[in-house]
């Protein structure tokens, strides 16, 4: 790589780490223990018993703990021991998701005369499965007991006409390997996967009604080698639960979504920093204009103003090179100021760098594509019709330059944006009965190092709150299939 291409690497890099760096940091349950605190260490031996009941419970269910054998009249901090989730991304390279243990304080309890004590709680809304509820006296753990957060489905609504939005909400996922990878199917097809690595154990994500009209089945299985495991009760840990969630398709009216034109982002949750160089807005389509402005430049010398990207393919080496590309050109002002005036260029979807060159140096800036999308390429015809999807802006890092196509909430396939630079014509035949049909395209993870799971290479149906890296969306489309 010339000098040049390393410095432009150089600077790729710099707006990874800060984008990332810039992403919110994975929250607390959501039912507000209250704060983190140091957890204490059991040194010593145990000292009383600590008793809950019930032994488990679904989000918002109470409990009853209470301990005996403790020293009288003293005062002790109750603590719920969970995790923290994250993505552990590495600039633009998947390399799977991390936990790290926290504590989190539920309450201060007294002991009485005799050495006892007693509290009533609520279920938090937390990561699923096993957590250790610790009875601790400043770093020293007293005495700890197990309680079980029930995982549960729900869908609403529970009828409607095609093309319902049904809202699917999770609650209690788990963080550990063998209780961490959920599937969706509806009536028996893989619909996708449901993360939350960030959320807690919390998912709440959107899908069409599709089908005819009459009942369908939702159903969420486990699954750690990417497709849903069948015969869980024979399992290795066999108490993990299914769910299958009715819902009814009435007659009526279709729910279409809006044009597929309409669909881009007007929100984007991560954006990179501003630099000297400042864009405005800060994230456009393909096409957009925008105006890069900046300040502290000769009066009256022309400039050209530069954007990064990168190009190649995911065969060769490490897939990807870096170079920069003139995008316009404009005469700083006399209080040197300057402003470009360009079209967002037809490249790749996320971060670009920006800069211009000045006395010997460079001022830098940054800006974001994001994807859009054309409507179909047409919108109703027999079986057999061929359509076509095309996207722009589409990415290129291992979390972004996937999109997978979903027909009737059936995983078919998925597409790459890399080797076009961001973007994407899918080509496919229309199928079903006659009326709606709805084909979604949800983002992905390309590939990565991650080992002990492999269900991240089909559609993430939790992108929208828990993605790696990047804010992505989905893109929804309908097509009504004729009779010959």
């Amino acid at each position: 790589m010339t000098n040049g291409g390393s410095r432009l690497a150089g600077l790729i890099g710099m707006l990874f780490a800060v984008v990332l760096a810039a992403q919110p940091a994975s929250g607390a349950p959501a039912s507000a223990l209250g704060p983190k605190v140091q957890g204490g260490q059991a040194s010593g031996g145990y000292v009383g018993k600590l008793d809950v009941a019930p032994l488990h419970g679904k989000a918002g269910d109470p409990f009853t703990l209470s301990a005996s054998g403790l020293p009288p009249n003293q005062e002790f901090q109750l603590i719920w021991r969970t995790v923290d989730g994250k993505w552990n991304i590495d600039g633009p390279y998947y390399k799977g998701r991390e936990y790290v243990p926290v504590d989190y304080e539920m309450a201060k309890l007294r002991s009485d005369a005799q050495g006892n004590l007693r509290g009533n709680f609520v279920t938090p809304d937390d990561f699923g499965f096993l957590h250790d509820i610790v009875l601790q006296q400043g770093t020293r753990v007293m005495t700890q007991v197990a309680y079980s957060v029930d995982m549960t489905v729900e869908a609403t609504p529970k009828s409607g006409p095609v093309g319902t939005p049904i809202t699917v909400q999770v609650k209690g996922m788990g963080w550990q390997t063998q209780f961490n990878s959920w599937h969706l199917l509806y009536d028996n097809h893989i619909t996708g996967w449901i993360s939350t690595v960030t959320t807690h154990g919390l998912a709440s994500f959107t899908i069409p009604a599709t089908g005819n009209v009459g009942d369908h089945i939702l159903e969420v299985h486990h699954g750690q080698f990417t497709f849903p495991y069948r015969n869980t009760q024979q399992s290795p840990n066999p108490d993990r639960p299914t769910f299958a969630v009715p819902f009814t398709i009435t007659a009526g009216a279709p729910v279409l979504p809006i044009a597929a034109d309409r669909q881009g982002q007007t929100n984007v949750r991560v954006l990179p920093p501003q630099g000297e160089l400042i864009s405005a807005p800060r994230f456009s389509g393909v096409g957009e204009p925008i105006k890069v402005s900046g300040t502290g430049l000769t009066p009256g010398r022309n400039y050209t103003l530069n954007w990064t990207r990168v190009v190649g393919n995911r065969i060769d080496g490490q897939g990807w090179a870096d170079h920069s590309i003139p995008v316009g050109e404009a005469k700083a002002g006399a209080d040197g100021r300057i402003e470009f005036n360009v079209a967002t260029p037809d490249d790749l979807g996320g971060t670009h760098g920006l800069w211009i060159e000045h006395n010997g140096g460079k001022k830098l800036g940054a800006h974001l594509i994001k994807t859009t999308s054309f409507p179909l390429s047409v919108a109703r015809g027999p079986v057999g019709t061929d359509v076509k999807i095309h996207l722009k802006g589409v990415g290129w890092t291992e979390t972004a330059n996937i999109m997978h196509v979903v027909y009737d909430n059936t995983y078919i396939g998925y597409s790459c944006a890399f080797n076009s630079q961001g973007d994407i014509e899918i080509f496919l035949k229309a199928t079903g009965a006659p009326g709606w049909h709805f084909i979604d395209l949800y983002p992905g993870i390309y590939k990565g190092t991650e080992t002990d799971l492999s269900n991240y290479r089909m559609p993430q149906l939790t992108y929208a709150a828990d993605h790696p890296a990047e804010d992505l969306p989905a893109i929804r489309y309908a097509f009504e299939v004729i009779a010959d």
